[in-house]
């Protein structure tokens, strides 16, 4: 865990030192029970727009997250509840009896048929901003896939929140070749048949963690 942190801030050890307390007491005050329990996310559960598909080629979690079943949260606080449940939940799907410290996650963010209305560039900020600054090197790559003509304005603004380490672990999927690498990449038993793969789409909610051992 706490390798993850100096890589992170470059390997200096002050920073790095930083970052973790700042991660220790934003997690005490944000998350007092050490999980946001799905009572307290439910209006976001509900909409089905997030699936947990079991791990890639590589043993990363593979989320995938449906943009066209997303629309803007009126309630702020609760989304980035939202936020740290299902990074929670999806990191700790790639525990192997126990926690190392080092598991990643691979995001998929599936942006077809999405309309304006769906459009939610501080959704996007917001997970991104949490990713860098509390799951530091948690995740492995983002791909999105299907991104329509005029989100590219969207992505454009996001980007300008993003760290450079962040940013190079994003792929904007766009041809057949670069789909087929996508598919390869993560593996076939864990995407959904309309992406290439042979799997069912699990939502979040419907997965069941074993608990870990002592």
């Amino acid at each position: 865990m706490l390798e993850r942190f100096l890589i992170a801030r470059s390997m200096d050890p002050n920073k790095a030192a930083k970052m973790f307390v700042t991660w220790q007491k934003w997690r005490a005050s944000f998350v007092p029970l050490g999980y946001i329990p799905d009572s307290e996310v439910m209006d976001q559960l509900d909409a089905k727009k997030i699936y947990l598909q079991g791990l890639s080629k590589d043993g990363h979690p593979v989320m995938i997250v449906k943009g066209s079943k997303h629309y803007p949260a009126k309630d702020q606080p609760q989304f980035k509840k939202f936020v740290v449940h299902l990074l929670d939940k999806v990191i700790a799907s790639g525990f192997k009896g126990k926690e190392i410290g080092n598991e990643k996650l691979i995001g998929v963010l599936d942006l077809d048929q999405i309309g304006y209305k769906n459009v939610d560039a501080r959704a996007l900020i917001t997970g991104f901003q949490f990713l860098q600054a509390y799951y530091p090197e948690r995740l492995a790559k983002c791909y999105l896939l299907n991104m329509p003509w005029f989100f590219v304005s969207v992505w454009r603004l996001v980007s300008k929140f993003l760290e450079k380490a962040t940013l190079e672990k994003i792929i904007i999927v766009s041809n057949d070749e670069e789909k087929s690498h996508f598919v390869k990449d993560v593996g076939e038993d864990v995407l959904p048949v309309e992406y290439g793969g042979h799997a069912k789409l699990v939502a979040i909610q419907d997965v069941v963690l074993p608990p870990l051992e002592d």
